[in-house]
């Protein structure tokens, strides 16, 4: 059995992983979404660590591995998270790779973002909601769109390296805000492994809970 540690992206929603869990579950694993205070405008990155550890309490290592998995923004709190915790493996799904020193304000340009982005809009349905089940997209729309305050994204990732622990990296096909080539080659720069795929946009645990959960235990 694993503990798998689900740290969601902007907006900090623990419930963002709320189809995946119960299939972890089913699996014999446990699954524990992280809730983060997105909202919160005086919330750094230490905030969102804490966050995350007050979320998972004791985790019995001993009784299994932990696994860390951290999507788009949640890629800069995930590492810190893992080095924690001892974790014993950690995923990056369509996550923000950060490197030391690197602030997620910077990484926009530092990652060459925004040279595949060029002069285009941000639009939630465009970029972010077109691929979900309408019964998912309902539930999204009503909930509203979350809070996150820029906070977070002037600290910069403290850690010297990545932890050394084996690390994936998971880009989604379908991904229309970090789409699949840009995220390719993130993964093989500064992940130095080669990238796994789920078919979905940039929401994969919102459209694709059942393909996400087959990669992550594969």
């Amino acid at each position: 059995m694993s503990t798998y540690v689900l740290i969601p992206g902007a907006g900090g929603d623990a419930w963002y992983w709320h189809l995946v869990a119960p299939l972890l579950e089913d699996a014999g694993h446990r699954a524990l979404p992280v809730g983060l205070p997105a909202s919160d405008p005086d919330a750094g990155l230490d905030a969102y660590v804490a966050a995350a550890l007050d979320a998972v309490g004791a985790v019995d290592a001993a009784n299994g591995d932990v696994v860390v998995v951290g999507q788009s923004l949640g890629g800069f709190t995930a590492p810190m998270v893992a080095e924690r915790l001892g974790a014993s493996l950690l995923v990056f799904v369509a996550a923000m790779i950060p490197q030391p020193g690197e602030t997620a304000g910077d990484w926009w340009s530092t990652s060459g973002f925004h040279d595949v982005w060029g002069d285009q809009q941000m639009d939630t349905m465009e970029h972010f909601l077109h691929d979900l089940p309408p019964a998912v997209l309902q539930d999204v729309l009503e909930r509203g769109e979350p809070d996150q305050t820029g906070r977070v994204m002037a600290d910069p990732f403290p850690l010297a390296a990545l932890p050394s622990i084996p690390t994936r990296g998971i880009a989604a096909t379908n991904d229309r805000f970090f789409p699949v080539g840009f995220m390719d080659r993130l993964i093989r720069d500064r992940l130095g492994v080669e990238p796994e795929h789920v078919a979905a946009g940039h929401l994969p645990a919102l459209a694709n809970p059942t393909g996400l959960v087959e990669l992550l235990l594969a």
